[in-house]
């Protein structure tokens, strides 16, 4: 019953009507401006002894971190580094970030160091799929898990503590070109492709600027033609991408977690007519272990005898239909009426979709 009602809730959260109009900006994104992903390999320093043990190319980066400061360490020495770890640094560069800029970054350690708590990254270059470095981290690390270890070996580990974050860590040393500024046209990329959505972003454009200013290219992409200086460009996207569009409806969906036992169901899912019989058989076997005790001067052992107990529980089984065009409301409300059980009600949107009676897609998780 619980989780029927928590299917009645989210199905009343869900728009019965038309959908709420949205801005373009909010509903699709400008081909060419996009994050780029940029990473670098570091050393975080002045861990409290949570660091890398003796490992080979943890001390080969040592060495050389310190031959870049005209330190030489001889080969027959090797050092102790347990305040030290390797780490892997990643971070998002957004679109159009000018050189002086800050970004936040990500350090992971990548050895065997139990904490990065009180580490420092020392400075790393980050860089892109080209191989070029656009970004130089630095700083110290702010790390939200936690590990404690006892002399006996019992151990309590809190959220990740070998993953930390700085923020404002790098300092953006490049620019990276993009096409905004080229061109005589500007594509909008649809979050979520449809065909109804983009005919009426570009008719929306259209009844603005004027016939055939843009094109829907498929059920993604809408290209609109702009002007070529960039301050126009700007100014002129500025308006558009707050235009208010009407995205189509959703496609006719029912969404089924097993593992959680949580059901949504869309607006436009229809039912086909249907009748549903839902009944329960519970069967409990419990087993009591007995003592047999012979009498004093009987001569026999004590043994133990086994007492199975079964009991069989049926309920009164229960029969609901459905009529032509039954909504999602009507069967809410229906299933709770014979309340169906999570794993039941799975049961019966599994039947009613093999029985062809659904109007939509079943997705099981």
């Amino acid at each position: 019953m619980r989780l029927c009602r928590i299917v009645s809730l989210i199905c009343c959260l869900l728009p019965l009507g038309e959908v709420q109009a949205a801005r373009v900006k909010d509903i699709s994104t400008v081909e060419g401006v996009r994050n780029n992903q940029l990473i670098g390999y570091g050393l975080v320093v002045g861990l409290p002894g949570t660091g890398e043990k003796n490992n080979a190319f943890t001390e080969q980066t040592f060495r050389t971190m310190l031959n870049n400061f005209g330190i030489k360490v001889p080969d027959n020495i090797k050092p102790k580094i347990k305040d030290v770890a390797p780490v892997a640094i990643h971070a998002d560069l957004p679109p159009f970030s000018k050189p002086g800029q800050t970004i936040d970054v990500t350090v992971s350690a990548i050895g065997e160091a139990k904490s990065l708590r009180g580490g420092t990254l020392l400075q790393s270059f980050l860089k892109g799929l080209d191989g070029r470095v656009y970004a130089v981290a630095q700083g110290s690390l702010v790390v939200g898990g936690l590990g404690a270890e006892g002399a006996d070996g019992s151990k309590v580990v809190i959220n990740t503590p070998t993953v930390g974050r700085i923020a404002n860590g790098a300092t953006v040393e490049r620019e990276v070109p993009n096409s905004f500024s080229q061109g005589d046209t500007i594509t909008f990329n649809l979050n979520r492709p449809d065909f109804t959505t983009a005919r009426r972003l570009a008719d929306v454009v259209n009844d603005l600027v004027g016939p055939n200013t843009a094109q829907a290219l498929d059920a993604t992409s809408v290209k609109v033609y702009a002007p070529r200086d960039p301050s126009q460009r700007v100014s002129y996207l500025a308006t558009i991408e707050n235009l208010d569009v009407d995205p189509a409806n959703e496609s006719a969906k029912i969404i089924v977690n097993s593992r959680t036992g949580t059901i949504v169901i869309g607006s436009q899912v229809k039912l086909k007519p249907a009748a549903v019989s839902h009944g329960g058989l519970t069967v409990t076997i419990a087993e009591n272990q007995q003592v047999s005790q012979p009498n004093p001067l009987a001569g026999g052992e004590t043994t133990v005898t086994n007492n199975s107990t079964i009991n069989v529980q049926q309920e009164d089984g229960r029969m609901f239909k459905l009529d032509t065009g039954a909504t999602l409301d009507e069967l809410v409300r229906a299933v709770n009426q014979v309340g169906v059980a999570p794993g039941d009600l799975m049961a019966i949107l599994e039947a009613l979709q093999q029985a062809g009676a659904i109007e939509g897609q079943l997705v099981i998780l």
